[in-house]
């Protein structure tokens, strides 16, 4: 059985979600997508927890399911932000795990580490090496996935705070890792130049802190499995069952090349190198890019294919492609109407993006994006790549939708007393009001 799979999603309890993300919404907007299995997200905070029970009924099987039958797997992810060799590391896993029993066991395990109820994503100060002891003591079919593994700031291969390989990072229990995750701003292609990751298989998932259909599904995996979380497993492990990857390009991530947003510097690997990774403008320290990354740590040239590999395709979110067509916000009226007909006409996003004709597509849409939607899917237009928190665009088009909200340092949270609980909760009061008065118009209409 295939399934499109997006498993590493969050809840509205995470950090800089969306508040309307639900169990149902998500299960809506899957469907339009062409998602067909999703991850639950963020299942040790207290609420969301609750919600995934209340949503969700187990089967037996390891998938659970919502009232009309759409499966979902235990999954979230937990930032480790800790010392060692020396440095700094900060690094984000997925962990997935077969029943709710055993989610439950893997929060009470970490509550022991610290708090659980302030993000949807918790901070420990926790190595990696020993969050795979701590959950093989709880189940060993608890599956570890570094999460997006070479973004800069939060990853296990990121120029700021990683490491350079994962013996390094995982020590003697590198052998309980199978898979990594690729991220935004790397894909397939450029994990293949490392020969040590030969072993590894490749994943792709969304990442997403809200349920719209640019960010739900912008990456996915497609596993042909049998429905149940044993095959799931099998499949991450052995790479047996993961039939092709969906991927972003990766220079239209935030972080492909290397940049210094604050001066509008971009340059390739090779440009930085000759400026010692300074930025030219303000003489400080560029933030390195994931082909940076790459490079650094590969031993073999660029355009290598690995033997027998997973298929890949290479989509950018068809909102985005209507919106850059349009020149319009991505959320507006007129991206909309673009949009609705689409799936209307063929089921959903991802058979527009990935299968359905030049012709069949203009009958529906202005030639304009049926063009750059065929153009995109065969990689014959050009992508400026991203860099230090920028989104890419495509060549001979300005991003509409440029998303100019700076990384932000994770720290862990510190116990309030009960005159600071006080005052928080008052000020929540009133940005709540606030917040309500300020939500975008048209948005709640979709």
């Amino acid at each position: 059985m295939e399934f499109i799979a997006d498993l590493h999603i969050h809840g509205k309890y995470s950090r800089a979600c969306s508040k309307e993300l639900t169990i149902p919404a998500l299960e809506k907007w899957a469907k339009v997508k062409g998602i067909t299995l999703l991850g639950t997200g963020d299942f040790t905070h207290p609420k969301w927890i609750e919600h995934i029970k209340e949503e969700l009924n187990e089967d037996g099987s390891g998938f659970l399911r919502t009232k009309t039958g759409f499966p979902f797997i235990l999954q979230t992810e937990i930032s480790l932000i800790y010392s060692q060799g020396g440095r700094g590391r900060r690094v984000h896993i997925l962990l997935y795990a077969p029943t709710i029993k055993v989610a439950e066991q893997i929060t009470e395990a970490l509550k022991k580490r610290g708090r659980v109820d302030y993000d949807g994503r918790p901070i420990f100060k926790i190595p990696c090496k020993e969050i795979v002891d701590m959950m093989r003591n709880i189940s060993e079919d608890i599956e570890v996935v570094p999460a997006h593994c070479w973004t800069p700031w939060f990853a296990v291969f990121g120029s700021n705070g990683g490491f350079d390989s994962l013996e390094e990072a995982f020590g003697d229990n590198v052998k309980h890792i199978h898979a990594l995750e690729t991220g935004i701003s790397s894909d397939p292609m450029m994990n293949w130049r490392l020969s040590k990751l030969d072993k590894i298989n490749l994943v792709s998932f969304s990442d997403l802190h809200s349920y719209w259909p640019w960010r739900l599904g912008r990456e996915a995996t497609i596993f042909g499995i049998e429905p149940n979380y044993k095959s799931f497993l099998k499949a991450i492990r052995t790479g047996e069952g993961i039939k092709a990857t969906i991927e972003a390009d990766p220079a239209y991530g935030k972080y492909h090349v290397d940049g210094h947003r604050n001066c509008n510097v971009q340059l390739e690997p090779a440009e930085a190198i000759k400026l010692n990774n300074i930025c030219p403008v303000c003489n400080s320290p560029l933030t390195i890019g994931v082909l940076h990354r790459v490079e650094e740590l590969a031993d073999r040239k660029n355009g290598f294919v690995r033997k027998d590999a997973p298929k890949t395709y290479h989509l950018i979110p068809l909102s985005e492609i209507i919106a850059t067509v349009l020149q319009k916000g991505i959320a507006t009226r007129a991206v909309w109407d673009a949009y609705n007909p689409l799936i209307e006409k063929f089921g959903n996003e991802l058979n527009v993006l990935m299968n359905v004709s030049f012709d069949e597509l203009k009958q529906v849409c202005d030639e304009r994006i049926a063009k750059l939607i065929i153009d995109l899917r065969e990689r014959t237009v050009k992508i400026n790549p991203g860099y230090d928190g920028v989104y890419g665009n495509i060549e001979g088009f300005a991003n509409p939708d440029a998303d100019e909200e700076k990384p932000k340092r994770e720290k862990a949270p510190k116990e309030k007393t009960p005159k600071a609980k006080k005052a928080a909760k008052a000020s929540k009061a009133k940005k709540d009001l606030s917040d309500n008065k300020d939500k975008q118009k048209g948005l709640s209409d979709f």
